[in-house]
């Protein structure tokens, strides 16, 4: 039996994978969901190696991330994040969204709050995938919403693409 130690994971049988692997995790005083998914019984130890730079990684790839959902949002090609925000302003009562607005604040816009307020709830990792390495999930609060924004990466952490999910 040969077996790799991930960060979070622990150790992981090489030869007799598991479908699905999950823990949570604290990051940045949110809980974070972790994930790791395989198509095979087998994996091959670099892409672990790969996952756990990842892992190593992953405060560096929230922020990343968060400038893709500024970029998004203030884009005029894209729309995910301008649903997103759109839906939920119009949907929750400022009761709800007194949470995360202050709607008194007239120095920054309740659009800019409510995207300031999005966090990271979860990260799934696809080592043996064909098609994206790792999805992150980012939503203003799971008491809110089942709304997500969600964002796809390549084992470099770059965008692939991004959208909105419930």
């Amino acid at each position: 039996m040969s077996s790799y130690t991930l960060p979070h994971f622990g150790e992981i049988d090489l030869s007799n994978l598991d479908e699905y692997y999950d823990v949570e995790i604290e990051m940045n005083g949110k809980e974070v969901d972790l994930d790791l998914n395989f198509e095979k019984k087998t994996v091959d130890p670099a892409r672990l190696d790969i996952v756990k730079k990842f892992l190593e990684k992953l405060p560096e790839f929230d922020q990343k991330n968060k400038k893709y959902i500024v970029e998004d949002f203030e884009g005029e090609d894209n729309d995910t994040v301008a649903t997103y925000v759109e839906h939920h302003l119009e949907e929750l009562d400022e009761d709800e969204l007194g949470e995360i607005i202050d709607f008194k604040n007239e120095a920054v816009e309740p659009e800019k709050q409510f995207i300031d307020a999005l966090h990271l709830t979860r990260v799934g990792f696809y080592p043996d995938g064909d098609d994206q390495f790792a999805i992150f999930d980012y939503s203003i609060g799971r008491e809110l919403t089942d709304y997500l924004v969600v964002i796809f990466t390549d084992e470099n952490g770059e965008l692939e693409y991004m959208t909105m999910e419930s």
